[in-house]
């Protein structure tokens, strides 16, 4: 689910503007899963430019307050979503928190990095979802220490049913500043995809495992 249209057409143009989500469906990249992809997306690249990290700041918080009301704390999932997610809690003057994808090996053996006390409402940020499997174990973690998830946010995500999946089951809401679709649509308005293209971005979202195999 998306915030709302206009965020996720805005959203989209401004990943492809920076180079954030490359299409490059002739060439495909591929993936650490080994998946072949004709779409790769480093959100973290909207760090490097002002303007378009404080328009996700803004739209982050707003439409979170929207529709959660004021959390009590923000957390953002290693290491993708910890300087979005600490920008959105200094815009709503939060206590922001992070999580490691496992509790470290030395020290405190901390998964969790910062004061998190229990029973406090949470939104948990990402940057990205694919599978989602990565981030629900970040929400499970933040459970296990006593959080109550309000819901996730995150930037963009693929849309993958394997992702719709594992996020109902967990009884996890997840809602995004832009999606896949969102991103084609753009795409093709700016001429930035062919038709053909354009079939290969859509054959590849509903089987990515195999894709191109």
């Amino acid at each position: 689910m998306i915030f709302t249209k206009e965020t996720a057409q805005q959203t989209a143009e401004l990943l492809l503007q920076i180079n954030a989500i490359k299409l490059n469906p002739k060439n495909p990249f591929t993936w650490a899963s080994g998946w072949k992809s004709p779409i790769y997306c480093d959100n973290r690249i909207t760090l490097s430019y002002p303007a378009i990290r404080k328009y996700l700041k803004e739209e982050f918080a707003k439409h979170i307050v929207a529709k959660y009301g004021q959390p009590d704390v923000i957390a953002g999932v290693a290491t993708g979503a910890i300087g979005i997610g600490l920008l959105v809690a200094e815009a709503l003057e939060l206590p922001f928190v992070y999580v490691r994808p496992e509790p470290k090996k030395h020290g405190r053996q901390n998964q969790i990095e910062g004061q998190l006390e229990p029973g406090k409402k949470v939104v948990v940020l990402e940057d990205l979802i694919s599978t989602g499997k990565s981030s629900l174990q970040a929400v499970e973690a933040l459970k296990e220490n006593g959080a109550d998830i309000l819901g996730m946010a995150a930037i963009f995500t693929y849309e993958f049913q394997v992702a719709k999946d594992n996020f109902a089951q967990a009884g996890v809401e997840l809602t995004t500043l832009s999606n896949y679709t969102s991103l084609l649509e753009n795409a093709v308005k700016q001429n930035y995809i062919s038709a053909s293209d354009l079939e290969t971005l859509q054959e590849w979202r509903i089987n990515p495992s195999t894709w191109n195999q």
